[in-house]
């Protein structure tokens, strides 16, 4: 068998499990995997920033439901990308990092960016090991990989030394890939649920992210029909129910939470988002892709751990169909629906000035396609995005989930460019979140990635200066940002386009313009800093 790079071999090990990208930020400990990917027929993706490296690699496994890969050298290279393996590991997101690391033959001697990583790494990931012999690189890869996609997913990482890297192995060291079986679910913690939910006459479903990943967005659909029980949905599980559905909601989300009697969490953790699963006095019933996903810091009235199609399934044909008492509960929340709409409309074709963030979203639903891939990096500003823009296919819209890290934005846009090539992408941007990767719009023209960003700019830190103010008597430090920055200038210099917006009025033209240009293309919308996005006084509420 011939004898190739052990880093050449490794991508071999990964084009096999499904792996078409890598992303990275250039790193002499790496050289052997770029050089695989040449022969490998993967595509290499390049960066400014580690960051955008590793939460591309995040961002596409989010989209594609597939676990992928980025590589980044030792050291610095390994730190940079921690967020993203923080953020994965929250977020459950499938996700390969690849490391270099200084020579085994000189380890302990000061090379450069020499650092053990695995103990500081470890903690956040599935599996992370180093490989420190040519013949286990290639295998060593691949198991991290299928391990990242098993549920409960997450992120796993290998690095490799660099005398290792570059030798040789025998191509027989690359094994053939093997799939995963879902976890099987307990036909009893089935049985136990559907009790449950026969029981109930106001029951609400809540959706997530999981949901995405599972492919069980039809199944979740069909149970909700069945029990005629209305649907809310949270991250990645956006789009699982069409919002024109007669059972899906988004602004009766509290009065739905408020009033029922039942609350069914399907693929999405028990967090700060849904109140830790304390709905008042309702039963919580909480399935998850795997046993390990069930909250255990609540009392549950059952949860199921398992392949979430089958379990939605299997729930389905063991309920009950619909009856008077949950139809006057889902007519009872379409009233608050409609009213909480027609309350809020006004704030969609505003024409105060400075411009109510909300406006922008009142623009962006007319321009938005159904296959849109909508892009939130920031607080205050999208935060609006998330109650104001639908989405209307599942897989389409990407958040920095519940690790709440700035700085996705780039990373997710060259990854939806990528995974969806012929689809609009909209970036929405604060202006904080805007600071930390805008620089990699070098890589979205370099890679010739058109992208629309939307930065709503109000120059402050929103999310802490109100509940600063809040706290201490209407003083507050450290929350503000130079006002008015023209932020389409660094977009301009580094080869993309973009206008600043002032009235109202222009949003329209500024984002057909956006659309239409074929360039990473940024519109700045000098919005009101004096208005909050209404939440509790707790920006962990």
């Amino acid at each position: 068998m011939a004898q190739l790079p052990s880093g050449h071999l490794a991508m071999r090990a990964l084009k096999q499990g499904g792996v078409d990208h890598l992303f990275t930020l250039s790193g002499a400990h790496i050289f052997p995997l770029y050089d695989g990917c040449r022969y490998e027929d993967v595509r290499l993706v390049d960066v400014r920033h580690e960051q955008t490296a590793a939460f591309g690699a995040e961002g596409l496994a989010k989209l594609t439901r597939q676990p992928q890969v980025a590589a980044v050298t030792a050291g610095p290279g390994v730190t940079n990308a921690m967020s993203a393996i923080a953020a994965a590991q929250v977020g459950r997101s499938p996700l390969l990092i690849i490391g270099g690391r200084a020579p085994l033959g000189t380890w302990g001697q000061g090379s450069l960016q020499e650092i053990d990583h695995v103990p500081f790494v470890a903690p956040l990931t599935k599996f992370a090991a180093t490989a420190e012999t040519p013949e286990s690189v290639a295998a060593t890869a691949q198991d991290a990989l299928r391990i990242a996609g098993t549920p409960q997913r997450g992120p796993t990482f290998v690095d490799v030394p660099m005398d290792v890297i570059f030798s040789p192995a025998g191509e027989e060291t690359v094994p053939g890939w093997r799939t995963s079986e879902p976890f099987a679910v307990d036909l009893d913690e089935v049985e136990s649920a559907a009790g449950h939910l026969r029981d109930a006459d106001r029951p609400v479903i809540i959706g997530g992210t999981d949901v995405w990943f599972g492919g069980a967005w039809e199944a979740l659909g069909h149970l909700a029909e069945r029990l005629h029980a209305p649907v809310l949905l949270n991250g990645m599980g956006r789009g699982c129910l069409p919002p024109d559905h007669e059972l899906a909601f988004q602004f009766a989300r509290g009065a739905a939470l408020k009033g029922a009697d039942l609350v069914l969490a399907v693929g999405t953790p028990l967090d700060f988002r849904l109140a830790h699963g304390r709905f008042g006095e309702a039963n919580v019933i909480h399935l998850a892709d795997h046993p390990e996903g069930l909250a255990q810091h609540v009392e549950l009235a059952a949860g199921v751990g398992g392949d979430l199609v089958a379990a939605l399934t299997a729930l389905a044909g063991a309920v009950d169909g619909d009856g008077a008492q949950r139809r006057a509960w889902v007519d009872q929340l379409r009233d608050a629906e409609r009213a909480k709409h027609e309350d809020e409309a006004h704030l969609l074709e505003a024409e105060a000035a400075p411009i109510h963030p909300v406006r922008v979203y009142g623009e962006l639903r007319r321009v938005l396609d159904a296959d849109a891939v909508v892009i939130c990096d920031g607080g205050d500003f999208v935060s609006f995005a998330g109650r104001y823009i639908s989405s209307r296919q599942p897989g389409r819209w990407l958040d920095p989930g519940p690790y709440g890290c700035l700085g996705t934005g780039m990373g997710y846009a060259i990854a939806a460019r990528l995974a969806h090539p012929g689809a609009q992408v909209c970036v929405l941007l604060g202006d904080g979140a805007a600071g930390f990767s805008l620089m990699d719009v070098d890589s979205l023209v370099r890679h010739n990635l058109p992208v629309v960003m939307v930065c709503g700019n109000n120059g402050i830190w929103g999310l802490e200066k109100f509940p600063m103010q809040q706290i201490y008597d209407g003083w507050d430090i450290a929350a503000d940002l130079q006002p008015g920055l023209r932020y389409e200038e660094v977009v301009k210099a580094l080869g993309g386009a973009g206008e600043t917006v002032e009235k109202a009025a222009d949003i329209g033209p500024a984002l057909d313009r956006a659309f239409a240009s074929g360039v990473p293309y940024l519109v700045n919308v000098l919005t009101d800093p004096t208005i909050p996005y209404p939440r509790g006084s707790s920006s962990a509420a």
